[in-house]
């Protein structure tokens, strides 16, 4: 591979180590068919798109398939993009919207290889798991009205081990000392879309 200027060398606001004008001149070539240019385009921009998924705390399989279903979307739409400079934000956004896409699947419970054993305990009353389904339909709707960063962080923040906030500041290119105010932020959004859907179900009814 041909040396880069010196001056087309440098970190951009979107975690790529070029400038915006050599991702800029890549994106044009690969989307005239240039597959050395589409080479390059991995290069600079895979390791980013690892981290996202692993920040979202992805086993590999699925982390490997966020990755290739990126750069899949990233093939349809070259010749599309407006601002060809920051291609690096584009897969960020693009990574992190099929990471949460992939949480919400993997949320849906999976059979058992052998069926549980027996418990003395009684079961809950039927009203009891009908008011705890209602709660988590509630939540799940409420949390998708929020801003994708904002689902990001959240879900990560409440997984059975959640990552640093060093891991989670690389995922969500945000500053370590801005992770806790924007939580906050998120959760008062959350509470909020939680009480317009109460309002609005009482309306209903």
């Amino acid at each position: 591979m041909r040396a880069v200027p010196a001056e087309l060398v440098r970190e951009s606001s979107d975690g790529t180590r070029h400038s915006p004008e050599w991702l800029a001149a890549r994106v044009r070539l690969a989307a005239s068919g240039n597959a050395r240019a589409w080479s390059e385009l991995v290069e600079e921009c895979e390791g980013m798109l690892w981290a996202i998924a692993r920040g979202h705390r992805l086993c590999h399989a699925d982390a490997a398939d966020v990755v290739q279903t990126t750069w899949l979307r990233l093939a349809e739409n070259l010749g599309r993009l407006r601002e060809p400079a920051r291609v690096g934000a584009w897969l960020a956004t693009t990574a992190r919207r099929e990471c949460l896409r992939t949480l919400r699947t993997s949320t849906r419970e999976r059979p058992e290889p052998e069926p549980p054993e027996a418990m003395d305990t009684p079961s809950p009353p039927v009203d009891d798991a009908l008011l705890h389904a209602e709660r988590d339909a509630a939540l799940r709707t409420a949390l998708q009205q929020l801003p994708s960063r904002d689902q990001a962080l959240l879900l990560m923040l409440v997984t059975d081990s959640p990552p640093s906030y060093e891991e989670i500041g690389a995922a969500l290119r945000m500053p370590i000392g801005s992770i806790g105010p924007t939580r906050g932020r998120a959760l008062a959004r959350l509470r909020g879309e939680l009480e317009r859907g109460a309002v609005l179900q009482e309306l209903a009814a």
